[in-house]
């Protein structure tokens, strides 16, 4: 199997994303959001996150953020044993 092909196999696997907005959303927006927990923060932006299934869903989740013509600010993976651990500020 070539390299490209084991990379792309990597890229179709569900993987859990943080996906932080500028803006406050409230909780009508969490159906459209299939699943994606909303976590509003104190910073003013709003934390979507939970399973993406492959790069495709990924895409289409992007394409709502941009729809609702809020900025994006990040779009992470986060690994399974990674924890919400905040940002450290020096």
């Amino acid at each position: 199997m070539s390299e490209t092909h084991l990379a792309m196999e990597e890229h179709d696997k569900p993987e859990l994303y943080e996906i932080r907005i500028k803006g406050h959303l409230d909780d009508r927006w969490t159906g459209w959001f299939e699943g994606l927990t909303l976590t509003l923060e104190d910073s003013g932006n709003t934390l979507l996150s939970g399973m993406v299934i492959d790069q495709a869903a990924l895409q289409g989740l992007l394409k709502k953020v941009r729809d609702l013509g809020l900025p994006l600010i990040s779009v992470n993976p986060v690994k399974p044993d990674q924890t919400d651990e905040p940002n450290v500020k020096e």
